[in-house]
Order: structure tokens, then C-alpha cells, then sequence
């Protein structure tokens, strides 16, 4: 963990397992019936999915499920920041919007170095647990404000474009 890392985890802890669940569990709730909302969730549970199989998988497989989860970071990412976070900057928080696009910023460096390393190797599960937890960290503050609050918020008609959009954007990028 780097030195900002460590600042920046003393200033605003992780949030815990139990606080995790209780945020999927509200967005869950608020979600149905919103297209754009259910997706992301299912991104989030496909994402945490892909996390897990690249712990398991070993060298060719490893490299393999990081590739995929690279893809679907990044598909996830660009609809989310063409769609989601101007959205996010209306109905929640300017501040919260701006997090969002530098926090996937740096998921993206993050990830494209893991893809460098030897997979299996120390340094390479190291860098591996702190992409996943920042994407946790990342996920929990989606889930437990920024969504419900553009759910809450943001007019029916613009939730519905949302839905359309956001799924157009992500294909356009997505291979799988």
C-alpha cells in the first residue's frame, strides 16, 4: 500500500463486509424497476465474480480472467462515466461525480500494471487485493449513496434514458 493509500484509508476508512451488504441490499431494493440500476448491480456481482476467479485461476487462466475483468472494468467504467456520473453530478453530488471518474482513472493504471506482472506471483496477488479493494470501496459508495440518490432524485424520464443509454454504452465496448 503506498504512502497516499495509507493516508487516504486513515482519513476515510474501507467500509466493512457488513456495511457492504447492508448498501447491496438498499440498492437491490431501490433497483427494481430501474433498468440502468439493475444492470450496474449486475456488473458489480460479475465483477466481484471475475475478482474471485482470477484468485483461484494460475498462469495462462489467470492471465486470462484478468484480461476478461479488464474488459468488463472498463466497458462498465466508460458507460458509467458517459451516462451514470453526469447524473450523479445532478441528483447527488458534483464531489461524489468527481470521485467516481478518478477513482475509475486509477483502477484503469492499476489494472493495466497487474497485467504486467507474473500472475501467481506475490507482487502480482498484492496488486491484485488493493485493485479489489479499491473496487469495493468504489462499488459500496455507488451502491450505498450515489445510485439511491440518483433513483431518489433524477426525474422518470431521465432515469428512463439512463436505462437506454447505459446498456447502448456498455455493448458498444463490451466483448463478452
Amino acid at each position: 500500500m503506498s504512502f497516499l493509500d495509507r493516508i487516504a484509508a486513515a482519513l476515510a476508512p474501507a467500509a466493512s463486509d457488513e456495511q457492504r451488504a447492508e448498501a447491496r441490499a438498499q440498492i437491490q431494493e431501490l433497483a427494481v424497476n430501474e433498468p440502468f440500476a439493475e444492470e450496474i448491480l449486475a456488473h458489480h456481482r460479475r465483477i466481484e465474480g471475475l475478482f474471485a476467479e482470477a484468485r483461484k485461476a494460475r498462469g495462462p487462466a489467470a492471465q486470462t480472467a484478468i484480461a476478461d475483468l479488464a474488459v468488463l472494468l472498463n466497458a462498465h467504467s466508460m458507460a458509467e462515466e458517459a451516462v451514470i456520473y453526469p447524473e450523479i453530478s445532478e441528483h447527488s453530488s458534483k464531489a461524489h461525480a468527481g470521485m467516481a471518474y478518478e477513482e475509475h482513472a486509477m483502477t484503469k493504471v492499476q489494472l493495466a500494471a497487474l497485467q504486467k506482472l507474473a500472475p501467481g506471483s506475490q507482487e502480482w496477488h498484492e496488486k491484485l487485493d488493493h485493485i479489489e479493494s479499491a473496487v469495493q470501496q468504489h462499488v459500496y459508495q455507488e451502491e450505498g449513496s450515489w445510485l439511491p440518490d440518483v433513483i431518489r432524485y433524477a426525474p422518470l424520464q431521465a432515469r428512463q434514458r439512463m436505462s437506454i443509454e447505459f446498456r447502448e454504452y456498455f455493448e458498444r465496448f463490451d466483448r463478452s
